[in-house]
């Protein structure tokens, strides 16, 4: 069985700390380093006593010295600081960003939502999305995996809503400019920064409240640009389709729960349900973490949480004339770091499944 050492970079983070908690039990892989700041020259049991295999490993100074050697490298970094260094590891690591440097194709787009220095985009980590659309033959994005050393994990937003609506875009189902998005989110979707809103618990709990709204919120390109890959069409034209995105965190600690909606074209107005469902069967069928429920059932967070796996459901509206997509995620696991995983080992050629689960922990 092949084996390859890992490098996680930001190991104490949620991110970082979920890919530690998968690759743990991964078969293949083993974690012979872990990089943080603050905590350099801690144990990581001190921060993550919840993996006891990892615990005695000594968190060490995030340096491209530190971390070049390692078979796999993954970077689970602020937004901004994994472009600069990542110029700097090994060509012949396998390096996987869990932030947003290296997602965006346009730079446009990097500078109309992030600023400072844009670097050129990795391959996408999304394997279940739609990539080409010629004239209705759709590719998937896992073909473009295949043996490829640098992968750019998408945002856990942009993962519930792609694969919630991209057959949509993909069928020409809905109007491409009156897409509506909102996302319930947990607060560890925020980061573990210390804020008033995010990590007082007399402050979040019994309370909801919407976040980055009016257009802001920078996984907005992103989502942009995986719908138009799906309409058969280049990043470039990323400003043919509109997307309104409103996030709310919600009392929970793990799990995204979108609802996107959009007004139905006229071809699909002439659609039999059934029919309109039957794109989202075809699309997902053989697919092990794309989940379709059955009609009627609709997703929960709590049975997705610690998975992989992405829970969907649709639902057209004959009154209002809109289709009605929902989509639930671990936004640590599905959202960041599982699919992460799930693209790394497509990228080495061991099967896709490895080291991941579609169960989860309900209640």
């Amino acid at each position: 069985m092949a084996q390859y050492s890992v490098a996680v970079a930001g190991a104490t983070g949620y991110a970082g700390g979920e890919a530690l908690r998968i690759l743990a039990a991964h078969p293949n892989m083993q974690v012979t380093c872990v990089t943080g700041h603050s905590s350099v020259g801690h144990q990581l049991g001190e921060y993550l006593p919840h993996i006891p295999s990892l615990a005695s490993l000594e968190i060490q100074d995030t340096t491209p010295d530190v971390l070049n050697g390692h078979d796999i490298i993954i970077l689970a970094l602020p937004h901004g600081a994994s472009g600069a260094l990542a110029a700097k590891l090994d060509s012949s690591s396998i390096v996987v960003d869990l932030g947003a440097d290296h997602r965006l194709e346009e730079q446009e787009m990097w500078d109309t939502y992030y600023g400072g220095t844009y670097v050129d985009s990795w391959t996408y980590g999304l394997p279940e999305m739609i990539a080409g659309n010629d004239q209705g033959r759709l590719s998937k994005q896992r073909d473009l995996l295949h043996g490829v050393n640098r992968i750019a994990g998408p945002g856990c937003n942009v993962t519930a809503v792609t694969l919630a609506f991209q057959p949509a875009i993909a069928h020409q189902l809905v109007d491409e400019h009156d897409v509506v998005a909102d996302l319930a989110v947990a607060y560890s979707g925020a980061g573990k920064n210390l804020k008033r809103m995010n990590l007082l618990a007399a402050e979040a709990f019994n309370s909801a409240t919407p976040y980055s709204v009016g257009g802001t919120h920078r996984h907005i390109p992103e989502m942009l640009q995986n719908l138009t890959h799906a309409a058969g069409r280049t990043s470039a034209q990323w400003h043919e389709i509109s997307i309104g995105f409103t996030p709310m965190l919600v009392p929970m600690s793990r799990g995204i729960l979108a609802t996107v909606s959009a007004h139905l074209s006229d071809a699909a107005l002439r659609m039999s349900d059934a029919t309109i469902r039957s794109f989202w069967e075809e699309l997902y069928d053989h697919e092990t973490f794309v989940q379709l429920l059955p009609a009627g059932v609709m997703p929960a967070t709590q049975n997705i949480v610690g998975s992989n796996c992405a829970h969907l459901q649709i639902a057209i509206d004959r009154n209002s004339q809109r289709l009605y997509t929902f989509a639930a995620i671990d936004n640590l696991n599905r959202g960041t770091a599982g699919q992460a995983i799930q693209s790394l080992n497509i990228a080495l050629g061991l099967n896709e499944i490895t080291g991941l689960t579609t169960i989860g922990v309900a209640p």
